[in-house]
């Protein structure tokens, strides 16, 4: 069989790994410079369909890889081998709204990759693909144990590494939101950490859907997390996004028993009734509900709600008084929370008292407030229930597709090697 006899052959390695994993994708076997568009298409849990594709033109050889090659055009554009998923959106005629998240974390993302010929941008359903793959990208490694918790009124998921430990750990805490959100935990343990995904702002750890835990329903779960037996207990970092940042600085400056070793701060803010609360937290936000803003689009825009900046000391987290190191990530663009002028101001604090030797500051222009674990598609706006309500708003949570999955990457990368270096290198506690 000649060469020109082939048909196009489409690869991917690896064909199965984790999702902040990455994958080179090759077509062998074209004709020389031959125009081709790779898509990617994701069939979400919630129904929906998703999409990213690239264009591309074969090499003298008939070749095209991901990792060497431009695209020309599409969804993304350039040297992108992971464009195929960060860039990913919900097809044409989707519903308004959707944001890609996995809630079975027992079971992979599967990515349909195909090849065709052209430069399309639609009408990919009525055209039959020169080659397919399917990829499968996990949260969770093999051997990783998931546990249920539900001891002591707390509810949430750990996470285990394979072996027998005791392992660093982490308390995850999502954000506004509410409920049980599993998958960055899922990663976290799949690198070496035991991760406790905790649920609250929810009926269930609540009692009712108006009101929010106390300080003492976070300081029942890091005992928890402290007391397991595979868990090093004095080695703890907490990682907060958006109100999870609030919980985590109000907890690590205030409570006597929550002593975490590090803090990772994701999209938050400082500005909070001192020692107060979730209650009061969202109490004082409520009080500027004045302050929103829609765009022309009619997207809810809340990053004004806690500015400007109080000067007056009871109302936000003296952070001058951390006594362990702080990882903030911020999103200049973030359009949900005043994180860059939250960053700015506790950088003050902690040169005022003495301890800015402690932050170390991510801030990534481009970026909105949703910063996830790397090459997971950028949402600029989706939908939102409020908790407690039955209120759904469309919200603007900022950032640009290149920049806000650049940023990702990035500070996942950092991330993961502030957590070993402070919670494996680091001193052991004399606490």
């Amino acid at each position: 069989m000649t060469e020109k006899a082939l048909s196009p052959l489409l690869s991917i390695h690896p064909s199965r790994g984790l999702i902040d994993e990455k994958f080179c994708v090759v077509v062998r076997y074209l004709p020389p410079f031959e125009d081709i568009t790779l898509r990617s298409l994701i069939h979400s849990e919630d129904g929906d369909y998703w999409e990213a594709y690239g264009h591309y033109v074969s090499d003298d050889s008939g070749l095209v890889n991901v990792e060497s090659n431009v695209s020309l055009g599409g969804t993304y554009d350039g040297l992108e081998p992971m464009g195929l998923l960060w860039s990913m959106k919900p097809v044409p005629g989707s519903r308004t709204g959707l944001r890609l998240r996995k809630k079975e974390i027992q079971t992979p993302v599967v990515v349909h990759i195909s090849v065709y010929r052209g430069h399309m941008s639609q009408g990919f359903n009525e055209q039959v693909a020169l080659a397919s793959v399917v990829t499968e990208r996990w949260y969770m490694a093999p051997g990783i144990r998931r546990v249920d918790i539900t001891e002591g009124g707390v509810s949430g998921t750990l996470f285990l590494p394979p072996g027998l430990g005791p392992f660093p750990a982490l308390l995850d805490l999502w954000g506004g939101g509410g409920g049980l959100v599993e998958y960055r935990s899922a990663l976290l343990a799949s690198h070496g950490f035991a991760s406790l995904a905790l649920e609250y702002m929810t009926p269930r750890t609540s009692g009712s859907s108006t009101s929010y835990v106390g300080n003492a329903y976070f300081e029942a779960a890091f005992t928890i997390l402290k007391e397991h037996p595979q868990v090093c207990g004095d080695r703890i970092a907490i990682l907060g996004l958006s109100f999870g940042t609030s919980v985590a600085l109000g907890m690590a400056v205030y409570s006597t028993v929550i002593q975490p070793r590090c803090l990772v701060c994701v999209s938050g803010s400082h500005v909070q009734p001192v020692k107060g609360s979730l209650t009061d937290v969202f109490a004082e936000i409520n009080k500027n509900v004045r302050n929103t803003r829609y765009d022309e689009e009619n997207r809810v825009i809340w990053r004004d709600l806690l500015l400007p900046i109080p000067t007056d000391p009871t109302k936000k987290v003296d952070v001058g008084r951390l006594q362990c190191p702080i990882l903030l990530i911020v999103g200049k663009d973030d359009q949900n929370w005043p994180a860059s002028e939250s960053a700015e101001d506790m950088k003050q604090m902690m040169e005022q008292a003495g301890n800015s030797h402690l932050l170390t500051t991510l801030s990534y222009p481009g970026t909105g407030h949703l910063i996830e674990p790397p090459y997971t598609p950028h949402t600029r706006s989706s939908n939102f229930m409020v908790t407690g309500t039955r209120q759904k708003l469309l919200v603007l949570w900022g950032g640009d597709t290149k920049p806000h999955s650049y940023a990702q990457e990035d500070s996942w990368k950092k991330t993961l090697a502030f957590l070993e270096e402070h919670l494996y290198r680091g001193p052991q506690s004399h606490l």
